[in-house]
């Protein structure tokens, strides 16, 4: 029996394919190479149950949406009370490269703008940046369920173009929030930023967040189950850049976009949801990601602060 859920994806496939606006990311000379067709949609259920739907296996780089993951490492492997005394939680109402930090402290608004983002990146557990970014490739491959590589026309792109997150670090560093070498870290963020992954990637490392950090089908645990909800918190508040409070009022779920075109958000013990489609509004979020996750959390009722009877959702 054909599954309702594949037939109602194809359907909002064919009916958002035709929607326009925005622009493909070009600050970073090798992302304006993305073509701005590409629109893929995937579903994962907790159990491992994946809907695909479009270019659902076009590989980009995974940008931003890598935060979140980097920052859960740190709180794994550094402690939950070191981290929040160097990354803050609070949302910022700033640009994702705005230079948002503590006043007193140095510290970074939240880990979902670059300055915390870099701070996360140097605080996962190894001692060393080679064995920090063995740590952070391993892990993101555990959430993804499958091993990943870097984009190096990316990651050069980036490194060679990155001269304000060059200013973040160093000013990281001066406050402590990043110990050794800031330029080391930086690199690290920088190829975390470049690794290739495709929606259905995207959608498994959303579900096994929704799934207390195990992973849907190979039932690795990605992250210990006290963390999730922390990370979730932080998605659901800071995810979307400086449109999130808008995000969080209209859609109600725990998501991060990248600039690369994807969007992410989470069902907590239900599904995870990715989007990728390279045109970006002026926020930095894809303009067909955010329209197509709209529209899936409201037709499967799944906005974890609507109010209903005691009855099932739609998409049981």
């Amino acid at each position: 029996m054909r599954s309702p859920i594949q037939s109602y994806l194809e359907s909002l496939h064919a009916e958002l394919k035709a929607l326009r606006g925005g622009q493909v990311a070009s600050y970073i000379p090798e992302l304006s190479k993305a073509d701005p067709d590409w629109f893929g949609m995937s579903l994962v259920t907790v159990d491992g149950v994946a809907y695909t739907v479009g270019d659902a296996a076009q590989r980009f780089t995974v940008q931003s949406i890598s935060k979140p993951f980097v920052y859960a490492m740190a709180m794994a492997d550094r402690g939950r009370e070191l981290v929040t005394q160097r990354i803050g939680v609070e949302p910022s109402g700033d640009a994702f490269n705005s230079i948002s930090l503590d006043p007193k402290t140095g510290a970074p608004r939240n880990p979902m703008i670059n300055a915390g983002a870099i701070a996360s990146t140097g605080l996962v557990g190894g001692g060393s940046p080679e064995r920090q970014w063995a740590r952070i490739l391993e892990s993101l491959a555990t959430f993804a369920g499958r091993e990943l590589t870097v984009d190096e026309a990316v990651y050069r792109s980036e490194s060679e173009t990155g001269f304000r997150n060059r200013a973040i670090a160093w000013m990281l560093r001066n406050f402590s929030i990043i110990d050794g070498e800031p330029m080391a870290v930086l690199e690290n963020y920088f190829r975390q930023c470049s690794l290739l992954i495709d929606c259905r990637d995207l959608a498994f490392m959303a579900a096994t967040l929704a799934n207390g950090g195990v992973h849907p089908l190979t039932r690795q645990r990605a992250l210990p189950s006290a963390d999730v909800e922390r990370v979730l918190a932080v998605m659901a508040t800071c995810g979307m850049y400086d449109y999130a409070g808008s995000w969080l009022f209209e859609v109600g779920m725990p998501a991060k976009s990248g600039v690369g075109g994807g969007i992410i958000a989470v069902a907590p013990g239900k599904y995870g949801i990715a989007v990728v489609s390279p045109p970006l509004d002026g926020a930095g979020n894809s303009v067909r990601a955010q329209k197509a996750i709209r529209d899936i959390v409201r037709d499967l009722g799944i906005n974890p602060y609507a109010s209903r009877p005691m009855t099932a959702s739609p998409s049981r």
